[in-house]
């Protein structure tokens, strides 16, 4: 592989052919939201699988934006004060949307439309926020499902 490769902080999942990023700092509950995401969609029937928890490498192919997993995680992902657990995995799989969560009283009523999240190798996906305590995590993935399944890489 040619193409250059960034290391992110940062947790990412794979649903029905759709990469999903999760930013924000540590402790935000990337993890967490990620790890319902895949529950709440093996739950509707839906193909998912975790491409890596903590750290993941991202790089660009073509149009494409590429989520790498390091081979020393491979399928594990840690839920805060419960421990490493393991998950279905795959190596990689192309980037659509990144989610950040927000605590509810600093996320603005009505997001920007169109909002980005830039990439460490160049391009930029859809920003997705999410209000931590305004809904359930299978709430948080019904809300979100009519956006997940289209890509939307530029």
């Amino acid at each position: 592989m040619t193409a250059e490769r960034f290391n992110l902080h940062a947790t990412a999942i794979t649903v029905q052919n759709t990469g999903i990023l999760f930013v924000g700092p540590s402790g935000s509950g990337k993890s967490e939201l990620a790890f319902s995401f895949l529950t709440e969609a093996e739950r509707c029937g839906l193909p998912a699988a975790l491409i890596a928890d903590d750290q993941i490498f991202v790089y660009r192919d073509g149009d494409n934006i590429i989520a790498e997993r390091p081979d020393a995680i491979a399928g594990l992902l840690e839920l805060r004060g419960s421990g490493i657990v393991s998950i279905r995995s795959v190596a990689r799989a192309p980037l659509h949307f990144a989610v950040t969560t927000v605590l509810s009283g600093t996320n603005p009523r009505l997001p920007e439309d169109d909002e980005r999240f830039s990439l460490p190798c160049g391009g930029h996906i859809r920003l997705l926020r999410i209000p931590l305590s305004s809904l359930t995590p299978y709430g948080k993935f019904a809300a979100l499902a009519q956006n997940l399944f289209k890509t939307n890489v530029k």
